[in-house]
């Protein structure tokens, strides 16, 4: 998952920076390398992909995007940072539901059709995974996505026995 979400970043950076935007994969926790999840590449590509590009188009100039990753026992959290603006508070539950917008006067055009994190939301679950919207300390909004992370199981060495 670490390398998958450099990738990402790495790939999401230069749109970014032409926003106005700092977009930035905090450091990894020693041993991130090694952590898994079990999916689809292309669909958690696109959860990821989405959440940033609403993170992009929702984000004020000069503002700022934080990625992070870390275990919590058998699950992985990813949590994605912005800085303002926000979103009311009352609001925030309702931003995975379909077809929701928070701001009635944003068209298609400029803001979507309502879409785009009712997607993520049902990546995240087809992978046994959760998504929830909070307030993020930096002003904007925080999105953690949590997913089971794979075990390790141990490698069975079988020797055979003269016999």
């Amino acid at each position: 998952l670490a390398d998958f979400l450099e990738r990402r970043v790495a790939e999401h950076r230069w749109h970014f920076e032409q926003q106005g935007l700092d977009l930035r994969l905090m450091p990894l926790p020693a041993g991130a390398q090694a952590w898994q999840v079990q999916g689809d590449e292309g669909r958690l590509q696109q959860l990821l992909d989405n959440l940033l590009a609403n993170s992009c188009r929702y984000t004020d100039a000069p503002g700022r995007v934080e990625l992070s990753l870390e275990a919590r026992g058998d699950t992985l959290w990813v949590e994605i940072h912005d800085s303002p603006p926000g979103v009311p508070e009352a609001v925030l539950a309702r931003l995975f539901e379909r077809l929701y917008r928070v701001e009635g006067s944003r068209s298609r055009g400029t803001g979507g059709a309502g879409l785009g994190l009712s997607i993520c939301r049902n990546i995240a679950l087809a992978h046994g995974g959760q998504i929830e919207a909070l307030a993020s300390p930096l002003g904007g909004v925080c999105v953690r996505l949590s997913l089971p992370r794979l075990a390790h199981l141990p490698r069975v060495v079988r020797s055979e026995s003269a016999g």
